[in-house]
């Protein structure tokens, strides 16, 4: 089955909502424009319920089908906010805010789902629930933890939930997901070294030389990933920021190093957070100084279930082939904090090919317009076939 007829019907529609998204784009919780206009969609639509203000600024649709005797309610999920960056895409609807951007297609996934939400309206051909879910702050604020904990699952019973995300490099219009890990855990890991003050030129041999011990320190979290992690397993320690001193002939008495890291596996993950603290500490000991770790949680592994990713699959070669799904693609070490609503329901994650063009947070990103239908066609046919009218 194409893409649905009246949905290529909207692709003007949607376009233009994209548009408006994308030349006024917000930040984290700060989406309350974007979120207000979802909202009055949703109502001139005719959404039995539309609810502002869930997870913060997260805004909810119901829409239920012309028969409810299935008992199911599946909840699809698209996020709204945008990224600090400086636009450089040379659009004619560029960003007119300053420092922001919508560089990772958030205002398409946006437009997507009210496509899909417009079709289920009018048609309402399923039996069943459907939990159209428009979500703040994906960009490092953990708005999907914030709606589930503001009782979105449980509100409406929520039975399965279904996310999408565009990608470029893969084919335009192609679909891609895989059962289990899908994207990785994103943590933070911050870390302060401890050393000595000191005249960096007449007498270094009286400090502790701290940008010293950074530097070995870095260099030692290497070995986590290289001799600590299994070889069939992933891992990502990267550093990418180091503070330190205030002018040339003066050794500081600390540094500072941040960066990110990326695990597919639980066990993974506890290993590498204990590790950098060892790491960190006994490496500077060596060196006489000391060090002190803090690492932070965000967002866990985005974790599909086998029988859901079966679903998506499936639902997508409905959409545009057998030849331009891949079931089984290989995980990207990227974050997405979508994982949230599947640890909390059965779901799946799925990617739609943009084509060629600059990667997600890029400044020169450019969303494809193209594939705005296969993404409500998707939506639209994940609710009609998971719940047939009969």
């Amino acid at each position: 089955m194409p893409i649905v007829n009246r949905v290529a019907a909207l692709s003007d529609e949607m376009a233009a909502w994209r548009h408006d998204f994308h030349e006024n784009p917000e930040l984290l919780y700060e989406v309350h424009r974007t979120a207000g206009i979802v909202a009055d969609r949703l109502r001139e639509f005719g959404c039995d319920e539309v609810v502002t203000g869930i997870g913060r600024t997260g805004v909810v649709g119901v829409i239920r089908g012309r028969k409810n005797t299935s008992g199911k309610t599946i909840g699809l999920r698209a996020d709204m906010d945008a990224l600090p960056i400086e636009e450089t895409s040379g659009v004619p609807y560029a960003s007119k805010i300053p420092g922001k951007m919508h560089a990772c297609g958030h205002d398409g996934h946006t437009a997507m789902l009210l496509g899909a939400a417009k079709y289920l309206t009018e048609t309402r051909n399923f039996d069943g629930t459907a939990i159209v879910i428009f979500q703040p702050a994906e960009e490092g604020g953990a708005g999907g933890k914030a709606m589930v904990d503001d009782g979105l699952m449980t509100r409406w019973g929520i039975q399965e939930v279904y996310g999408l995300h565009n990608m470029p490099g893969l084919p335009e219009g192609h679909f891609a997901t895989t059962p289990g890990p899908m994207l990785a855990s994103s943590d933070t890991v911050q870390i302060t070294i401890h050393g000595k003050g000191g005249h960096a030129g007449a007498a270094p041999h009286e400090a502790i030389d701290s940008v010293l011990i950074g530097a070995q320190v870095i260099n030692a979290l290497q070995s986590i990933v290289a001799r600590n992690v299994d070889p069939l397993k992933s891992a990502v320690i990267s550093i990418t920021m180091f503070q330190a001193g205030t002018a040339f002939n003066i050794i500081p008495e600390t540094v500072k190093l941040a960066g990110t890291v990326r695990t597919l596996d639980p066990e993974v993950r506890d290993l590498v957070e204990r590790r950098i603290a060892e790491v960190a500490d006994n490496t500077a000991r060596a060196y006489g100084g000391r060090a002190e770790t803090n690492y932070t949680r965000l967002y866990p592994v985005t974790l599909n279930h086998a029988r859901e990713a079966g679903i998506a699959a499936e639902i997508a070669r409905d959409v545009v082939g057998a030849d331009r799904v891949n079931e089984r693609v290989t995980p990207v070490m990227g974050g997405e904090d979508f994982a949230f609503m599947l640890e909390a329901r059965p779901g799946a994650f799925v990617f739609l090919g943009m084509g060629d063009g600059p990667m997600c947070h890029h400044p020169a990103y450019k969303f494809n317009d193209n594939i705005l239908g296969h993404g409500a066609s998707y939506w639209v046919r994940l609710v009609e076939k998971q719940m047939p009218a009969g």
